[in-house]
């Protein structure tokens, strides 16, 4: 496998994770500079750790993995949208201020992670099954994942800094 579709994996695997990091940007205005380096530490670590594991379990989990991967991701995230439109709402009426009160807890942070990086596993299944070098490619997944969240949370910080109140609907 060569190291530009490596990449190109990195990114499509990366791709929860930046929706993810835009809307933790858009909504949680408050955001200190732990945040801005937690968000893509996780996001990143969990984007290479998962294949890593699913290198190691080769086949043994890759059936159910495959069969029900996209319909767990879409539960959690759905969750957490539908709780985000909610809230944003509720908070629709409410001064420019009120919007900025959401604090980003670390349980909230790597439960995200977790959730955007199961399709991961499978990725790391299939590259046991190609005998790929999964350090080397784990290496430029976790990379490419920490540098499209940084930008992903800056991109979100600017239109929520234009939408308000708004952003927490959007994001959600």
């Amino acid at each position: 496998m060569t190291l530009t579709e490596i990449i190109l994996i990195g990114a499509g695997l990366a791709m929860d994770a930046v929706a993810v990091s835009m809307t933790n940007g858009m909504v949680y205005r408050n955001l200190k500079p732990k945040d801005y380096i937690a968000m893509p530490l996780l996001f990143g670590g969990f984007q290479a750790l998962m294949p890593l594991i699913g290198n190691f379990a080769g086949s043994l989990f890759t059936g159910f993995i495959s069969k029900y991967a996209g319909i767990v991701i879409l539960l959690i995230l759905g969750f957490i949208g539908g709780k985000m439109i909610k809230e944003g709402f509720e908070h629709r009426n409410q001064p420019k201020q009120a919007c900025g009160i959401k604090k980003l807890s670390f349980g909230v942070l790597a439960f995200q992670a977790i959730a955007t990086s199961i399709d991961a596993f499978a990725v790391g299944v299939g590259f046991s099954a190609i005998q790929v070098n999964i350090i080397q490619a784990v290496t430029i997944i976790a990379i490419v994942t920490v540098i499209l969240t940084i930008m992903a949370i800056y991109i979100g910080r600017k239109f929520g800094d234009i939408l308000g109140c708004q952003a927490e609907i959007l994001g959600g």
